[in-house]
């Protein structure tokens, strides 16, 4: 029999295991690992937790069915109910099979539909508060010009065609006016004396927007300048040459806050949520650091830059 007496390693020592036990970074290990499984077993968990789940609550199936009462003005029948049912389904599994294969990386829409949805949420905050009418007649006062009532013109015109006519026309216009001014019917002697007009002869109750539409700015700023009850002109377009008569002007006005409080509100609300919305965002943006590499001028491009340049000076 061999006289071999054990090796150190094999010899149990329950003051090495004490001697473990007591180190701080076995307790910092187990600390760890004791939150890690609490919070595992407390927190919610997120849609991606469990891909091969999807629960429609009772809530979700309620939304569905208002939706299509709002829709056809009837509740969905079962099977329809069934169809919205499968749709949803359908949606929320290809939704999480293209986030699994990533097709939302890189994706301009649903860039851009993420963007609306987090100004929405800016917007909702700033919906919140109700403006007092000390504070909406104020806000009025300072851009009523935004409210006011634009001028009406009641108009007729006879047209000269550059077309038609050439280098002549303003003066076969001139030489005509005193034929409309002469007393005879404006109806019966304009359409004689012009050309044919591709849009109205007569125009009732335009405002300039409406008319700079039709004519182009410089007419409207000649025609609400006429005095109302006479044939005058001519007036260049882009067309030709006009003989016009104003029958009515009405001028433009502000109204009181009294007439627009509602539409002042909504401007004013409208006012908040732009505003909420460039202060959400620059508070965003002062979390990032932005670079941004700007490629160079191409030679035909830079030419055309410095040509503008030129050109507005």
């Amino acid at each position: 029999m061999s006289d071999e007496r054990p090796r150190p390693d094999r010899v149990w020592e329950p003051h090495r295991l004490k001697r473990w036990l007591q180190e701080p970074l076995l307790h910092f290990l187990l600390a760890g690992l004791a939150l890690f499984v609490i919070y595992g077993a407390l927190r919610d968990p997120s849609p991606t937790d469990n891909l091969e789940r999807i629960e429609l609550t009772a809530d979700d199936v309620r939304r569905l069915e208002v939706a299509w009462a709002a829709r056809w003005r009837r509740s969905p029948t079962q099977a329809e109910l069934q169809g919205l049912i499968e749709e949803e389904l359908r949606q929320e599994i290809l939704y999480r099979e293209a986030l699994a294969l990533g097709l939302d990386k890189g994706d301009t829409i649903v860039k851009r539909r993420l963007a609306q949805k987090m100004e929405f949420l800016s917007e909702d905050v700033a919906a919140i508060r109700e403006p007092s009418a000390a504070e909406l007649k104020t806000w009025f006062e300072e851009h009523k010009q935004q409210f006011a009532n634009p001028p009406r013109a009641n108009f007729r015109h006879v047209f000269f065609s550059f077309d038609r006519r050439g280098a002549r026309t303003e003066e076969e216009a001139r030489r005509a006016l005193p034929r409309l001014a002469s007393g005879r019917p404006a109806s019966a002697a304009g359409p004689q004396a012009g050309d044919p007009f591709m849009f109205q002869d007569h125009y009732g109750d335009s405002t300039p927007e409406q008319v700079v539409s039709v004519f182009g700015t410089a007419f409207a700023a000649a025609l609400f300048q006429l005095r109302p009850g006479s044939w005058q002109g001519p007036i260049e377009s882009g067309y030709g040459w006009h003989l016009v008569r104003v029958d009515s002007l009405t001028p433009g006005r502000i109204p009181s806050f009294e007439e627009v409080e509602l539409a002042v509100k909504s401007e004013w609300q409208a006012e908040q949520r732009a505003e909420a919305r460039r202060k959400s965002y620059e508070a965003l943006r002062d979390r990032y650091e932005i670079v941004v590499q700007r490629p160079e001028l191409s030679e035909a491009a830079a030419k055309a830059v410095a040509s503008v340049k030129e050109a507005t000076r």
